[in-house]
């Protein structure tokens, strides 16, 4: 097991810059609107739909929104535009500032991402922010079948990385994200600013510093 230290990385909220927390309930309210559905006839089709968890299976991105489109009357056309809003509102936009001092970082630094996401996130998100040069390994929540807080979810990123939890610093703006890191020996960082972030870093890296 390597003894270099290793900078975990949420993404949404930290890498991509989405109202987090607010896009999802203004995107299905977006949904109902072109559905023409009240709040009750909205809810009772989605429920029928059975809609497989975009955020806990792989490959099945296609069936949901099929099954989505179908619940809702949505012609292809419809299927295909309310896909895309989705992911602009779920991507949101790239947190420059950050993946470039990631990208920067020594080569003794391991950089990695464990994010809760959708199926489909990895191609999505890496069409528009080139993650695959800034971290891996990354393990997203519906490829590895748990989200954060759940413990094995950071014993996976911890395995992928090969590092021990007291070589990891783990970076998030969810509370809840970082509570089940410090519950596996991962020192977290809550982010809220740039700076801020730039800094814990730096300080957790002083000690690997040749």
């Amino acid at each position: 097991m390597t003894t270099k230290p290793w900078i975990l990385f949420d993404i949404g909220g930290v890498f991509a810059l989405a109202d987090d927390g607010n896009w999802q309930p203004r995107f299905s309210a977006h949904l109902r609107e072109r559905a023409g559905l009240d709040v009750g006839a909205f809810g009772e089709r989605v429920d029928a739909a059975e809609l497989p968890r975009l955020d806990l299976e792989q490959g099945v991105e296609a069936e949901y929104w099929r099954r989505l489109g179908d619940a809702l009357g949505f012609d292809a056309a419809t299927r295909a535009d309310v896909r895309a809003e989705f992911w602009d509102a779920y991507c949101g936009t790239p947190n420059a500032e950050l993946l470039t001092y990631a990208r920067s970082m020594p080569a003794h630094v391991g950089r990695a991402a464990l994010s809760n996401s959708s199926d489909g996130a990895r191609e999505e998100e890496e069409r528009r922010f080139g993650l695959s040069s800034v971290v891996d390994p990354i393990s997203y929540s519906h490829e590895i079948g748990v989200a954060k807080p759940d413990a094995a979810a950071y014993a996976t990123a911890l395995s992928r990385m090969g590092a021990g939890p007291e070589h990891v610093l783990f970076i998030d703006d969810h509370q809840f994200s970082l509570d089940g890191a410090a519950a596996a020996g991962i020192r977290d960082h809550l982010h809220t600013d740039n700076a801020t972030t730039i800094a814990a870093i730096e300080e957790f890296l002083e000690p690997y510093v040749a």
